[in-house]
């Protein structure tokens, strides 16, 4: 095989369809190929700006962060200045740990827990969770929390299953059923 040869993995890349500054520090961001293909979302990036230094330059900074466009045939997005950029694949990553009302109601209903249950688990106030549930935002850190609630869920359920299966080939005098 020579380096210039693709090697295709048979997953289809993110690549970005159109994009739009918000005020807020968000992207609306249309995606042209990839698993959210065609879907029209608001990318919260202000956790990315915050959390890297390169894009330091953005943070508290409108002006710089509406000149947002389109990179690298739609591969990125670059603001004006040295080095501002991001791939489709990090927005991506921000999309989806991201959560919308919607969402945290449905893993709210998913899981059978009231508002109050919920506050409990996340560390929030009932009021907090109303708020979620209402308007959003959902910040990351409670985006994240409950999808490794489910996480945890599924995990504790496979234990089990495995258990049981385990169980099902033993008598109650510890010899195994497959060996007779």
């Amino acid at each position: 095989m020579s380096e210039t040869e693709i090697i295709d993995s048979g997953i289809e890349l993110p690549l970005l369809g159109s994009i739009e500054a918000l005020p807020d520090f968000s992207l609306r961001v249309t995606w042209a190929a990839g698993s959210r293909s065609g879907v029209t979302e608001i990318v919260d990036l202000r956790p990315a700006l915050g959390s890297f230094k390169i894009y330091k330059p953005l943070r508290g900074n409108p002006p710089l962060f509406s000149t947002v466009r389109l990179a690298d045939d739609g591969n990125a997005v670059s603001w004006d200045g040295k080095d501002l950029e991001m791939s489709a694949e990090m927005l991506l990553s921000w999309a989806e740990q991201a959560m919308r009302p919607q969402d945290f109601a449905a893993f709210l209903k998913r899981n059978g827990l009231t508002q109050e249950a919920a506050a409990a688990l996340l560390g929030r106030s009932r009021r907090q969770i109303a708020n979620y549930l209402a308007a959003g935002p959902i910040p990351r850190i409670v985006a994240l929390a409950c999808y490794g609630f489910e996480a945890r869920q599924r995990d504790r359920e496979i234990a089990r299953t495995l258990q049981d299966a385990a169980a099902s080939f033993s008598d109650p005098t510890g010899n195994d059923k497959r060996a007779a």
